[in-house]
């Protein structure tokens, strides 16, 4: 890493995108070296397995060096960009005290010693900077910084953080060490926070009684990684000769005397997985798809789930957003009527707008309808969601509806705008498919699905006649109902289906 001003530049990484998000992509970036950018001004685009990101910058000055190429994958933490204090910039770009991104850091002994120990506390979290010498705000210590909340977190002084209380006596430590591809001993760990990336890792260590104080991060500033987890407890594994995921298999880390002959787990593991190498196109499972795959994957874990189906004749609906249409106006669609049925009939059966509070060990009923609806775009399947459907017409929702699916196609939604759905509404017709039994979208209780509308012999007013038929499904977590409730919210939203006029007399 290059700096053009050694002890002047302040390093900017990769903030906390929220949403339990531990890794971005640098898709396009805004800044090249040389440039000036003002305090909270856009420098990076990156991509989540959310969303397309402008990550604006806490500091003012000049760039002095950028980390990362585009296309790579970065952690939560790493640096992003080196920026220098601008003494040309003029008072716009820094805090009225004098004392933010503008500001220069101390000099002198204790000035680098302490910003040190400051970025180590905790990787991911911004740098406490100290105050310019004989600049106003100097007697506070430390920078305000912009003051901003940016993306994940603003610029001002972290709060202190309280000491870990350790035990005297410890096993000896023994950490995975990427030398040589084999497991080193390092030395004992100082007291202190452990730098890990998310708690994901914590709760991957704890499940497989792995000490993290024994591990050696390869991310920024000895951050602790997945990989490394997962490292550890493959060469546990094959120094074992037993499974890692074993709570009592030995050699873990720290749990027992290390063998005398260490073994490569990149040797140990290469003839068992020779075979899926030896061809075939992987595709890794990260962004968007490997966000879907853990979901869908915990909620089939999770969720046990049902799917309750009706055809249902939808040529009078058809025939009334037609006249809705000719009526003159914004132009209703037909996915709009749907989710207003949708929520109609979750006002009648609240039970399936849920969610299950596992450690509670309680069903939590929402007062509110947050409708999610999948929509497929070229970065994969995404499911905006709608917020407070309940409160919008059949207009408002048509113009929310258009307005999230322009922005999936585009790549421009927001972390937001893809969270905290409550019910889910999936138009499989439009792949021109009849049916389906699709897995929730973790943590919701319900889906409802429509296949395509076509026509089909039908038996109407007694007489046989071509209609247009559509199949509706319904998938729901029986732990929140049973199925007669799913029955009644089902056969209610058929009726709508058949008789929009059923709607309008209930509502």
């Amino acid at each position: 890493m290059a700096h053009a001003s050694e002890g002047r530049g302040r390093e900017f990484r990769l903030p906390d995108l929220g949403e339990g998000l531990t890794e971005a992509e640098i898709v396009r970036w805004m800044v090249e070296v040389g440039d000036v950018v003002a305090v909270d001004q856009p420098v990076v685009e990156v991509e989540t397995a959310k969303a397309m990101v402008e990550v604006p910058c806490p500091y003012g000055g000049v760039v002095t060096a950028r980390f990362g190429e585009e296309g790579t994958e970065l952690p939560v933490g790493a640096p992003l960009l080196t920026v220098a204090a601008d003494e040309g910039a003029g008072a716009a770009d820094r805090p009225v005290n004098g004392s933010g991104p503008g500001a220069v850091p101390g000099t002198g002994s204790g000035a680098g010693s302490e910003r040190s120990r400051v970025e180590r506390l905790r990787p991911g979290q911004p740098p406490a900077e100290q105050s310019s010498a004989g600049e106003p705000g100097a007697g506070r210590g430390k920078a305000e910084g912009s003051g901003n909340v940016l993306v994940g977190y603003g610029t001002s002084e972290a709060p202190a953080r309280r000491r870990r209380v350790r035990p005297d006596h410890r096993a000896p430590a023994v950490a995975a060490g990427r030398a040589n591809g084999q497991v080193r001993p390092v030395p004992d760990p100082p007291d202190g926070p452990v730098p890990v990336i998310s708690p994901l890792v914590r709760r991957l260590a704890r499940q497989n009684d792995l000490d993290l104080r024994e591990l050696t991060g390869s991310g920024p500033d000895g951050l602790i990684l997945r990989a490394d987890v997962e490292y550890a407890l493959r060469a546990a594994a094959a120094q074992g000769g037993r499974t890692a995921a074993q709570p009592d298999a030995p050699h873990v880390a720290g749990t027992g005397p290390a063998p005398s002959s260490p073994v490569s787990p990149v040797s140990a593991l290469s003839s068992a997985s020779s075979a899926a190498r030896s061809g075939g196109v992987r595709t890794p499972l990260k962004g968007v798809r490997g966000a879907v795959a853990d979901k869908l994957s915990r909620s089939r874990r999770e969720i046990p789930d049902a799917t309750c189906w009706v055809d249902a004749d939808a040529t009078e609906l058809m025939r009334a957003r037609t006249a809705m249409n000719a009526a003159g106006g914004p132009k209703i669609s037909l996915v709009a009527l749907l989710a207003r049925i949708c929520t109609a009939a979750l006002a009648r059966f609240p039970e399936l707008n849920s969610t299950v509070d596992t450690d509670a060990r309680e069903i939590v009923q929402l007062d509110h309808v947050h409708l999610g609806f999948a929509a497929q775009t070229a970065r994969g399947l995404v499911v905006p969601v709608v917020r407070d459907a309940h409160a919008r017409d059949a207009e408002g929702l048509s113009a929310e509806f258009a307005r999230l699916t322009e922005a999936a196609r585009d790549g421009r939604l927001t972390p937001g705008e893809l969270t905290g759905g409550t019910f889910t509404l999936n138009n499989y017709g439009v792949f021109g498919v009849d049916g389906s039994t699709p897995i929730l979208n973790h943590p919701e209780a319900a889906m409802l699905g429509v296949g395509r509308i076509v026509p089909k012999p039908w038996v109407h007013d007694g007489e046989l006649a071509v209609r247009q038929v559509v199949q509706l499904s319904l998938t729901f977590d029986h732990r929140v109902c049973d199925g007669g409730t799913a029955g009644g919210f089902l056969r209610y939203v058929a009726d709508c289906v058949e008789q929009p006029a059923v709607l309008l007399r209930t509502l």
